[in-house]
C-alpha cells in the first residue's frame, strides 16, 4: 500500500464505525430513559403497529370497565329506592288488614286512610324524584351501557330498562305470552283428483298452537285431534301424522315453508270427492312472552285508591300484588347488576391482559439496555482513539520530507 495525503481512508472508515456506534449510544440512552424500547416508527415498525393497536383496546376496555361500573351505580339506585317502596308497602298491608276489621270506627278507618294516601304519594314522589347523574331513574327508556375491547366484533350493547314507578304501576310483572283464535280456513271442495288442504295461520314458527281439530274427508268419519297448550308447529305434525284415525282418513299435516312458514297444512287425498270438512274445529295461537315486563299494580282504580272498610279487602290484594310486582322489578334489576358485573370484570381481566402483551412488545429490557450501553461506551471511546490513530498516521509522510 503507497503512502498518500489525498484521503486518510483509515481515519474514513474509525469516523464512520463512530458514527454508526454513536447513533446506537443514543437510542440505548432514549431507551433507557424513556422506558420504552421503541421510540420511533424507525425502531419497530410492526411492533409500533402492534403495541399502538394493543393500547388502543385496552384503553377501550379499561372504560368499559367504568361505563358498566356506572350502569351497576344506575340499578343499584334503583334497587335501594324500591326497596324503601316494600316497606311502604309493608305498612298499606297493615292499615288495609286494620281498617278491614270491624272494631275500628269511622274516624278510625278514616286516619288509616290518611297515612294510606301519603303511602301512595309517596312512592309516586320516589317514582319522580329518584335521579342518577341528573337523570331520572325510573323510566320507560332502555339505557345503553356499552362495552367494548375498541373493535366492532368486540362491542356489546347492555340496553337495561327499569320501568316508570307511579301509583299506576307499582313494580313490573312477569312477561306473558298472548293467545288467541286461529280463524278456520273455509271448506272448499276440490276438483276431481285433486287434494283439498286445510291451511291454519299460525302466525310465526315460534308461535305454539292448542285446541281441537275436528276434520273430515268427504262429509266421511269425522276425526278429532287434541293439541295441548304449548304445542309447536313441528309437534303438532308429527302428533297429527302419528294419530292412526288420522293417517287412516289419508290425511297428511305438515308444516308451512317459505312464504307458508308459520303455518299448519292439513292435506286430504286426492279423490273425486275430497273436500274437507273442518266442523267443530277451535284452535288457537299463543304468542310466546317477550322480554317486556307488564304493567306493576295499579292503585288508582276506585276500588283501591281509597282504604275504608268496604274496599279494605280489594286494597289488600292488590297491596300484596304489588308486592310481589316490586320484588319481581328488583329481581330483574339484580340479575342486569350481576350482568354488568360479569361484564366490568371480563372488561378489567381482558384490559389487564393486553396491557401486559402491549408491556412485552414496547417496554424496554433494561437488562439488555444496560448490556448495550456498556458496549456502545467503550465502543465509541475506543473508536475516538483510532481515529486519533489514523489521523496521526498521515503525519509518518513528513518524515519522507527531512
Amino acid at each position: 500500500m503507497s503512502l498518500g495525503i489525498l484521503n486518510n481512508i483509515s481515519a474514513l472508515y474509525a469516523q464512520n464505525s463512530l458514527n454508526n456506534t454513536q447513533a446506537s449510544l443514543q437510542n440505548t440512552l432514549r431507551q433507557l430513559s424513556s422506558g420504552s424500547r421503541i421510540n420511533s416508527g424507525a425502531d419497530d415498525a410492526a411492533g409500533l403497529a402492534i403495541s399502538d393497536g394493543l393500547h388502543a383496546n385496552a384503553a377501550a376496555l379499561t372504560q368499559s370497565a367504568q361505563n358498566a361500573t356506572a350502569g351497576i351505580g344506575l340499578l343499584q339506585t334503583a334497587d335501594g329506592a324500591l326497596s324503601q317502596v316494600t316497606n311502604l308497602l309493608d305498612r298499606a298491608v297493615t292499615l288495609a288488614t286494620e281498617s278491614a276489621n270491624g272494631t275500628l270506627t269511622s274516624g278510625q278507618v278514616s286516619s288509616a286512610n290518611q297515612e294510606y294516601q301519603n303511602i301512595l304519594t309517596q312512592i309516586s314522589n320516589i317514582g319522580s324524584t329518584t335521579n342518577f347523574n341528573s337523570s331520572s331513574v325510573f323510566s320507560a327508556n332502555a339505557t345503553n351501557i356499552v362495552v367494548t375491547d375498541g373493535t366492532s366484533s368486540g362491542l356489546n350493547t347492555y340496553a337495561d330498562t327499569i320501568g316508570v314507578l307511579t301509583k299506576a304501576s307499582v313494580g313490573t310483572s312477569a312477561p306473558v305470552g298472548t293467545t288467541s283464535a286461529i280463524a278456520n280456513p273455509t271448506a272448499t271442495a276440490s276438483a276431481a283428483g285433486t287434494a283439498a288442504t286445510a291451511t291454519f295461520d299460525i302466525g310465526s314458527v315460534n308461535n305454539t298452537v292448542s285446541g281441537n281439530l275436528s276434520v273430515s274427508v268427504g262429509g266421511g268419519t269425522t276425526v278429532t285431534s287434541t293439541l295441548a297448550a304449548g304445542t309447536t308447529i313441528a309437534a303438532a305434525v308429527t302428533q297429527l301424522n302419528g294419530q292412526t284415525s288420522f293417517s287412516g282418513a289419508s290425511l297428511v299435516a305438515s308444516a308451512g315453508t317459505g312464504v307458508n312458514a308459520g303455518k299448519l297444512i292439513i292435506t286430504g287425498p286426492a279423490l273425486a270427492s275430497s273436500d274437507l270438512t273442518l266442523t267443530g274445529t277451535a284452535l288457537s295461537k299463543t304468542i310466546p312472552a317477550g322480554s317486556t315486563p307488564g304493567a306493576g299494580a295499579d292503585f288508582t282504580a276506585a276500588s283501591v285508591n281509597v282504604l275504608s272498610a268496604t274496599t279494605a279487602s280489594t286494597v289488600l290484594t292488590t297491596v300484596t300484588s304489588a308486592i310481589a310486582d316490586v320484588a319481581y322489578q328488583r329481581g330483574t334489576i339484580g340479575a342486569n347488576i350481576n350482568q354488568l358485573t360479569s361484564a366490568s370484570n371480563v372488561a378489567s381481566s381482558e384490559g389487564v391482559n393486553l396491557t401486559s402483551a402491549e408491556e412485552s412488545i414496547r417496554a424496554t429490557n433494561y437488562g439488555q439496555a444496560a448490556s448495550d450501553l456498556s458496549k456502545y461506551q467503550i465502543l465509541s471511546q475506543t473508536g475516538i482513539s483510532a481515529l486519533a490513530q489514523a489521523n496521526s498516521v498521515q503525519q509518518e509522510v513528513l518524515k519522507l520530507l527531512q
